[in-house]
């Protein structure tokens, strides 16, 4: 059974780039510790994409299209598929003195944004800066090895998904989920109270669950103190 648009699942990845067999980013933890990518403040867990939202590549969702829950699979994306080849027009000389002005002191290496592009300063010297605002991975052939561990079919697991893909640092079990006809009402446990940027994180996921689920029109957030 191949699945369709609209679909919520589960997928373990790890990316490498094929000409180098570089491991850029994965959902499993012992990968990212033995490639040296490991991040004490992420999550290492399957991620939730829905299929047709735009979260993954176009060329990986189409591969899962065809895959099943339980199938691993490796899955090659060119250039076109991925991030495009390199755009020569995208690496521009700048003067060193108006890269200052933004308050970036320059180094080779570095991720700058200027003027809302976000580029990587490939050189500096004589009063000039290169940066390259091509993506980091253009001109890259990506190797996936993916696994498609779950589907989610019950509309409360499914919200529980959209709130844990924004808010990883409490338990998705932790909130209380109701699901009226047309509102759904969260439950915020006390200690996501203050998480750093809390606000926006209801607000995305109000705009999640609105997005997916047709018929809500309000999304509630109830907090209560107790009683210590």
């Amino acid at each position: 059974m191949t699945f369709e648009e609209g679909d919520f699942l589960l997928v373990d990845y790890t990316l490498k780039v094929k000409e180098t067999g570089q491991v850029v980013d994965t959902t499993i933890e012992d990968v990212a510790r033995g490639a040296g990518i490991y991040r004490a403040d992420r999550a290492y867990e399957p991620m939730l994409v829905v299929l047709g939202a735009g979260w993954v590549l176009k060329g990986l969702e189409e591969r899962l299209k065809e895959m099943e829950v339980g199938e691993e699979k490796t899955v090659e994306l060119p250039p076109e598929e991925a991030y495009g080849p390199r755009d020569p027009s995208k690496v521009v000389m700048m003067p060193a003195r108006r890269i200052s002005q933004m308050g970036i002191r320059p180094r080779v290496g570095q991720r700058v944004e200027i003027e809302g592009r976000v580029g990587v300063i490939r050189s500096v010297g004589s009063g000039r800066v290169q940066v390259d605002f091509n993506h980091p991975l253009a001109g890259k052939t990506l190797v996936y090895d993916v696994a498609v561990r779950a589907k989610l079919e019950e509309p409360e697991e499914k919200i529980r998904a959209l709130i844990r893909r924004r808010l990883t640092l409490v338990p998705s079990d932790r909130f209380g989920v109701e699901l009226g006809d047309k509102e759904v009402v969260i439950r915020v446990p006390e200690e996501a109270f203050y998480v750093e940027g809390i606000q926006v994180i209801k607000r995305g996921v109000a705009s999640d669950i609105m997005r997916f689920f047709g018929d809500v029109e309000v999304v509630r957030f109830v907090e209560e103190f107790k009683r210590s």
